[in-house]
């Protein structure tokens, strides 16, 4: 609870610095935001709602957070409340087809094309990123942020007293493998099933490249290619170097613990662990912690984004407009990111700026700058949510049985119900 208050503290001081440019607005009542960012990513969203109080003193924000790492569990309750014609003022949803496949194209989304239009963003975020967050010509979200999910985390100190290297492909990472077994020490962290999501489309983009990963998505390339069944075996070589109570841990946190306690090596995770590991661990970025592309995979930008939408039938519409407002503007973006271990959706923020956004944000800039972009299965910019809340289940029933050509015609399966390349 200490540490806690401390970040609290740090978020709410950071919001009251980079607010001055959000005028106060004279709007009242209140706005429901619903999000998944609790435990340790609270910090970053207690620093924009701390920007949005200060913009608009009079709104009662109601913060209806549901805990659960990539969203899981806070997706499910949506569901419920948007069947149930209950829908949060705006809730946090991934780019993407998580998105549009799921909202947008059964008509439950306003679009916002004129809050584009009215804040000049049309503008302000790459076009690739706006072209995730539309639909038949009309923009349904504003993006936060920009993740990596295709980041190799490690402790630089371990790394040297095991002896062994940062693995550059995943060839090198099976010698390594070899390595750190014979030293007792787990090679690659791993926590629950969506973590295992995360970890696989990180092999399948080294497999297959940036463009033959993103046919897949296009319904280009068949899950049943040979190039895709060696994804998958490779896979279940990486699996033997994981922890075998994966499917125990609560979630990606305490396998990250693992990594920073010396008890493993490396996790591949999204670069939300840089932001957990420097708020909530005070760990140094490139002297306490380092990173790499996942094996395989550099000059590739496995990206995803937290936005935000407005769902029709909002009960508070204005005040809901007020908050995307906070969300895609600078001073925004300039007090969440940092915390959250993110770099800014818009151009124009200040991620040059050493005070605000450390060593590993600014390497992530300049990646997203250069590297090829491609959209992250497990966090909804690949694939529409009825492929991948059923795509779980298939890999778990790889784990059991290693059976490539059965887990690939069952994914092709999935794919073409799911209506991928259509």
């Amino acid at each position: 609870m200490k540490t806690f208050s401390r970040f609290l503290a740090l978020a709410v001081l950071i919001a009251m610095v980079t607010a001055a440019a959000v005028q106060p607005a004279s709007a009242k009542g209140k706005v429901e935001i619903f999000s998944w960012w609790a435990g340790d990513e609270a910090p970053a969203l207690d620093a924009l709602i701390a920007v949005f109080k200060k913009a608009n003193p009079d709104i009662e924000l109601v913060n209806a957070t549901v805990a659960g790492g990539s969203g899981v569990a806070a997706r499910a309750v949506l569901k419920t409340r948007m069947l149930g014609g209950n829908p949060p003022d705006s809730f946090q949803v991934h780019a993407g087809q998580e998105l549009v496949g799921t909202y947008v194209v059964s008509n439950r989304m306003e679009s916002l094309n004129d809050l584009y239009k009215s804040e000049g963003w049309n503008e302000k975020f790459p076009k690739g990123l706006l072209d995730l967050l539309t639909y038949k010509g009309n923009i349904y979200s504003v993006p936060v942020n920009i993740h990596r999910a295709n980041v190799l985390w490690y402790v630089p100190a371990k790394l040297k007293e095991w002896g062994v290297e940062v693995p550059a492909t995943w060839d090198d990472f099976f010698k390594t493998c070899d390595a750190l077994k014979a030293k007792n020490v787990t090679p690659l962290a791993l926590g629950p099933s969506w973590t295992q999501v995360h970890l696989f489309e990180n092999v399948l983009l080294a497999t297959l490249g940036a463009d033959d990963y993103m046919s897949l998505w296009a319904g280009k390339l068949k899950w049943t290619d040979d190039k895709v069944k060696a994804a998958w075996t490779a896979y279940g070589k990486v699996l033997d170097c994981t922890n075998s109570d994966a499917a125990a841990l609560g979630d990606w946190v305490p396998a990250a613990q693992m990594v920073i306690d010396g008890k493993a090596a490396f996790e591949i995770m999204g670069d939300w662990w840089a932001g957990w590991a420097t708020a909530v661990k005070k760990l140094e970025p490139g002297k306490d912690f380092g990173w790499a592309p996942a094996p395989g995979t550099k000059g590739m930008y496995d990206m995803l984004s937290d936005s935000f939408g407005l769902p029709k039938g909002a009960a508070n519409r204005d005040n809901a407009i007020a908050w995307l407002k906070v969300l895609g503007s600078v001073e925004g973006q300039d007090a969440f990111n940092p915390l959250k271990g993110s770099i800014p959706a818009r151009m124009d923020a200040d991620v040059k700026n050493a005070k605000l956004y450390n060593a590993y944000l600014q390497s992530a800039a300049v990646d997203w700058s250069k590297d090829q972009i491609v959209a992250s299965l497990a966090h909804g910019a690949a694939a529409p949510e009825s492929f991948s809340s059923t795509f779980p289940n298939i890999l778990d029933a790889y784990s059991a049985t290693r059976d490539a050509d059965l887990a690939s015609a069952a994914t092709q399966a999935l794919a073409e119900e799911a209506g991928i390349g259509k």
